[in-house]
């Protein structure tokens, strides 16, 4: 089997015109295997994404990124020999490196589910507001807690098949990070947490996300936790 044949990086996609194609082609050096979930994108990133060899599924209006995480594992899952599932930010945060390194962790056993932390190894390089809300994430997740885990929300994750097909994310918005912890906790998947850098462009920065972000995902946690 060809290097990486039996990987499959899922991008969630919404409103990236203006990197996802060089996202897309900088993944594809190492992982062959890509499905993009445009999420109902107003700008032309479905167009940036279909111009790709990427594999592109279209939700028709904006569903938050769980929904489109959650499609396209399910799309992943259905396609033969795919035994290893990347989940993988379309805004030029994550290092190619960094999933590559996980895959080999995945491959090697002992753990089903392999999640980046960017608090592991230099956590000053992390925007303060950004550093403050995902810790108080960490402390209001039980199960976070539990895995003993320092970012629950970091989007870089390797799931053996076994691992993604007991997922079922149902919170669409900024929540679904901890659900997907609840559901691994739940189920008893062997996890383990590594070291990642996510690299802060003024791209990504530019687009004010880190509080908005970080109160979406405070409030939707809270909810769930009433519910």
């Amino acid at each position: 089997m060809p290097e990486n044949e039996d990987v499959w990086v899922v991008i969630p996609v919404f409103n990236e015109e203006r990197v996802i194609a060089d996202v897309v082609a900088d993944v594809r050096t190492t992982f062959p295997n890509v499905v993009c979930v445009d999420d109902g994108s107003r700008d032309g990133s479905a167009e940036r994404v279909a111009a790709t060899r990427a594999h592109l599924v279209r939700h028709p209006v904006n569903m938050g990124q769980g929904a489109a995480l959650q499609t396209g594992l399910s799309y992943a899952l259905a396609r033969s020999g795919g035994k290893y599932f990347v989940t993988f930010d379309a805004d030029g945060q994550h290092q190619v490196e960094d999933a590559r390194r996980m895959v080999e962790i995945a491959r090697q056993g002992g753990a089903d589910a392999v999640l980046g932390s960017r608090f592991l190894d230099q956590p000053r390089k992390v925007p303060a507001v950004k550093r403050l809300v995902l810790r108080a994430v960490v402390a209001l997740s039980p199960n976070t807690r539990r895995l003993r885990l320092t970012d629950a929300h970091n989007g870089l994750r390797v799931l053996t098949r076994p691992a993604a097909e007991r997922l079922r994310i149902t919170m669409n918005g900024m929540a679904h990070a901890s659900e997907i912890v609840s559901q691994l906790a739940k189920a008893r998947v062997p996890v383990v947490e590594v070291p990642v850098t996510i690299l802060y462009t003024e791209y990504s920065m530019s687009k004010g996300q880190s509080l908005i972000n970080g109160v979406n995902i405070l409030f939707d946690l809270s909810v769930r936790q009433r519910g």
